[in-house]
C-alpha cells in the first residue's frame, strides 16, 4: 500500500479466484468469465454454482443445484415472526441484518464448520434472501405472503412472492440478468467486510451479517437509491442538463457517476442502460429514461465521469413495481452469492486481516489531576 493512501486504494488484501477485474479496459470477470457473456448466456443459478466452484455446471449438477434453491426457499417460521415483529420499525435493510443474523439459530447445519457444511449454509442463504426481503415487504404493507413456487427460478419467485400475481416472463428474464451483474465484484466494500469477520473464524452468519450491514451505506448498496431520487428530483428530460451544471458549479456528487477502479464504462452499466430502455419504455415510464440519458451526457461532456452500475438499476426496479426502500436489499439479493464465495475462500486459506495505521495524534503528553487540567 502507498504510504499515505485512504481508503486501503491500491493494497492487496487477498488472493481470489472468484473474480477479477481490469479498470482500465472496463472488464469485469468471474472465474475467469467475462460477465458480459455471462449476462447473454448464463442464468444466475449457473453462475452462484460458478462462483462456488470455480466452473460452470453440467447439466447434472446446474438441475442439482436448482432443487436445491428451490428446497431451501422457505424460510423457518422463527425468522418469519421476527420480520413480522420489526419489520414495521426498521428500515428493510436493518430488517435483513437482523434476520441473517438470526438465521444461525435454526440452521440444520448449526454449529458445523466444516466446508460442505458452509457449502449448504451458503446456499441456504442465497435462497432465503430473496424469499425473506419480498415477505418483509409483504408484511410492511399488511399483504399475504404467497407460498413459494417450485416452478419458478429465484428471480420469478421472488416477483412472484413480492407482487403476489404471476411474473411477465420478459421481466424474470431481465431481472435474472440483473443478478448475475450484481453476484460479485471482487473486494468490494462489502465483500471486506464479510472476509474481515471471516478472517476472526466467526460464523458464516456473521461473515454475511457484517456485509449486509456494509451494504446499507449510500456510498455502497444505497446509492441506488439515491440515484433514483435524484432523476425523481429533476423531473423532466429538459431540466436535466441545467440541473446537472448547477450541481456541478457547487462540487455537489451526481449519484451513479464514476467508480474507484474503472476508468472507463463500467460493463455492467452497459447491460443495464439497455434493460433500462425497455423496461422503462414497456411500463410507460419513458421520460425516466430520457431523464437518465440527459444525465449521462452531460455528466460526460463536464466531467469525463461515466455510468457505474447504480446509475440506471432503480430505474428498472421501479419500472418493475420494487419498492424504492427495497432497492438495496435487491443488491444483497444478488451479491449473497458472492459474499459467500469469498468467505468460504477466505475460511479455506485463512489469516487473519489486520491492517496497520498511521497515527497523527498528538505528541507523548504527560498526565495531570483533574484539578489541574485547563478547559
Amino acid at each position: 500500500m502507498a504510504e499515505g493512501k485512504k481508503g486501503l486504494e491500491g493494497a492487496v488484501a487477498a488472493q481470489t479466484k472468484v473474480s477479477s477485474i481490469d479498470g482500465q479496459r472496463g472488464v469485469l470477470s468471474y472465474v475467469g468469465y467475462d460477465i458480459l457473456d455471462l449476462a447473454k448466456h448464463s442464468s444466475f443459478e449457473e453462475v452462484v454454482y460458478l462462483l462456488h466452484n470455480y466452473e460452470l455446471p453440467g447439466r447434472a449438477e446446474l438441475d442439482e443445484l436448482q432443487s436445491t434453491l428451490v428446497k431451501e426457499r422457505v424460510p423457518h417460521e422463527f425468522l418469519v415472526r421476527l420480520a413480522q415483529a420489526i419489520a414495521p420499525e426498521m428500515h428493510p435493510m436493518s430488517v435483513l441484518r437482523t434476520i441473517v443474523s438470526a438465521a444461525q439459530a435454526h440452521d440444520p447445519d448449526g454449529r458445523e464448520y466444516s466446508d460442505e457444511a458452509n457449502l449448504r449454509k451458503s446456499y441456504r442463504l442465497i435462497a432465503q434472501v430473496p424469499e425473506l426481503v419480498a415477505t418483509d415487504h409483504r408484511i410492511r404493507t399488511g399483504q399475504d405472503i404467497p407460498a413459494p413456487r417450485d416452478d419458478l427460478n429465484l428471480a420469478g419467485n421472488f416477483l412472484w412472492t413480492l407482487l403476489g400475481k404471476e411474473p411477465d416472463r420478459s421481466m424474470v428474464a431481465d431481472l435474472d440478468v440483473i443478478l448475475v451483474l450484481y453476484a460479485d465484484h471482487t473486494l468490494n466494500a462489502s465483500t471486506f467486510a464479510g472476509r474481515v469477520a471471516a478472517a476472526t473464524l466467526a460464523d458464516i452468519h456473521a461473515a454475511v451479517t457484517a456485509a449486509v450491514a456494509t451494504l446499507q451505506g449510500p456510498l455502497h448498496g444505497g446509492a441506488i437509491e439515491e440515484a433514483k431520487a435524484m432523476l425523481d428530483q429533476i423531473g423532466s428530460p429538459d431540466r436535466a442538463e441545467q440541473w446537472v451544471k448547477d450541481r456541478l458549479a457547487k462540487k455537489q456528487k451526481i449519484m451513479g457517476f464514476g467508480h474507484r477502479v474503472y476508468k472507463t464504462w463500467d460493463p455492467r452499466a452497459t447491460v443495464l442502460r439497455g434493460i433500462a430502455e425497455r423496461v422503462t419504455e414497456k411500463a410507460g415510464q419513458g421520460q425516466l429514461f430520457e431523464i437518465a440519458e440527459r444525465v449521462q451526457e452531460t455528466v460526460i461532456a463536464e466531467k469525463g465521469l461515466y455510468p457505474n452500475v447504480d446509475f440506471y438499476t432503480g430505474s428498472i426496479y421501479a419500472a418493475m413495481g420494487i419498492p424504492s426502500d427495497l432497492f438495496t436489499c435487491m443488491f444483497a439479493v444478488s451479491r449473497v452469492a458472492g459474499w459467500t464465495a469469498h468467505i468460504r475462500e477466505q475460511y479455506a486459506d485463512n489469516r487473519l486481516i489486520r491492517p496497520s495505521s498511521e497515527y497523527i495524534g498528538p505528541g507523548p503528553r504527560q498526565w495531570v489531576p483533574v484539578e489541574r487540567r485547563t478547559a
